[in-house]
């Protein structure tokens, strides 16, 4: 069986978590929860294993880490004091990290690993929700600093017989990632880049779907959707590692005015 690979929305910090006594989050974060919560019953197995890229770890060359990522990186900054001790205790999968390693590198890329650093809140967020029970077994690879868009597809499509092993590749970040730009009157631009991205990324044609996500400063808005790219980028891994197959939008909704969508691909 092969997996599909997964473009994921994580969320703003510690969003879905705020409430120290477990309740639910606020209730603009909620369909995202929701979309979260529900992705490993919509995959076609129960994965042995997850492949994680976030948009908040960068390395000269990619990295992969064959540890277990604790203590967790709390890298978020001015939330309560109880989201600094929230916990996601999922065994590593050093096993899947060196694998990766080998493909990137018999597709010529140059590879590093390391075993220390814990596993950041774009991966442990949006996990603590999908993943509840800890109980599949993850490793993260980093992005390469000079967020080249073609390489990261070339990476992905690398990765991809990963997907016939039963691993699950996942890119974790945000659509639309502008800080500094919040609130309803941002929501038409949003929406226009949401529908030129949404467009390119399901392309029917794979090799023009690569072109156009690669050159994705070229749509509308672009840069001010994304005034630095990190948390684009697992788009273009995932994207590539799904190769030929299929690409769909199966999330989609607006949070701090932002238009924020989540695709498949296979």
């Amino acid at each position: 069986m092969t997996l599909p690979t997964l473009f994921v929305p994580h969320g703003g910090g510690p969003c879905f978590f705020m409430d120290p006594a477990g309740g639910p989050p606020d209730p603009m974060w909620r369909s995202m929860q929701a979309y979260l919560a529900g992705l490993i019953e919509s995959l076609p197995e129960r994965p042995k294993a997850i492949l994680l890229v976030s948009g908040h770890w960068e390395e000269d060359a990619a990295t992969v880490h064959v540890g277990d990522g604790k203590p967790l990186l709390y890298d978020y900054y001015g939330f309560p004091e109880h989201t600094y001790r929230l916990c996601w205790d999922a065994p590593g999968a050093p096993d899947v990290a060196r694998r990766a390693a080998a493909l990137l590198e018999g597709a010529g890329f140059p590879v590093r690993e390391e075993a220390e650093r814990g596993w950041d809140h774009g991966v442990f967020i949006p996990m603590m929700v999908a993943v509840p029970k800890a109980n599949i077994p993850l490793a993260q690879m980093s992005l390469r600093k000079d967020l080249d868009p073609a390489a990261h597809i070339a990476i992905g499509r690398a990765l991809a017989p990963l997907r016939d092993e039963g691993v699950l590749i996942v890119g974790s970040g945000m659509s639309f990632h502008n800080l500094r730009a919040r609130g309803p009157q941002v929501t038409p631009v949003a929406d226009e880049w949401d529908a030129a991205l949404t467009a390119a990324v399901t392309d029917p044609d794979p090799a023009a779907r690569a072109e156009r996500v690669a050159r994705w400063e070229e749509l509308p808005h672009a840069r001010f959707a994304h005034p630095e790219a990190e948390h684009l980028l697992p788009l273009m891994v995932a994207l590539g590692a799904g190769g030929d197959d299929a690409a769909v939008r199966d999330y989609r909704d607006h949070v701090m005015g932002w238009t924020v969508s989540g695709y498949r691909f296979g």
